[in-house]
Order: C-alpha cells, then structure tokens, then sequence
C-alpha cells in the first residue's frame, strides 16, 4: 500500500536527510548518547512525520500548517 506522501520530492528528501543525522550523530561521543544526539536524532525524524502527517490533510492550508512545523524542526 503506498501513501500519496511517499511520492512527495520534500519528503523523501527529509528522509534521506534523517538516516544522514543518524549516521552521523552516531559518530558524536557516548556521554551525548541521551542528550544531543537524541534530540537532533528527533528533530531530524519530525521533519518527513510533519510532512507526512500534513499531507494526509485534506485542506492546502492543513498541509502549509505541517510544513510550517517541519521548517521548525529543521531550524532545531
């Protein structure tokens, strides 16, 4: 079953960029293990759910709202 999100250009491009900010924060020192990288590792993973969750709206202004809150978690 496929979502119409999932054809969506911005979002397959924050999910890309999400396994780019696990990988990387992987590398970060342990003692950050449950501080930094947890929360750029969510920050990072609310972007593609934002987009995701604003897409299955209806309304264009639904999905402006979501996307509004994805750019949010980018600037985090």
């Amino acid at each position: 079953m496929s979502f119409k999100f999932e054809k969506l250009i911005i979002w397959q491009k924050a999910m890309d960029f999400g396994e780019q900010i696990h990988v990387s924060s992987g590398k970060f020192p342990k003692e950050e293990q449950f501080n930094l990288i947890s929360q750029i590792r969510r920050a990072a993973d609310s972007i593609a759910l934002n987009i995701s969750e604003g897409a299955i709206g209806q309304s264009n202004p639904e999905f402006k709202k979501f996307v509004g809150y994805s750019i949010r978690s980018l600037a985090e």
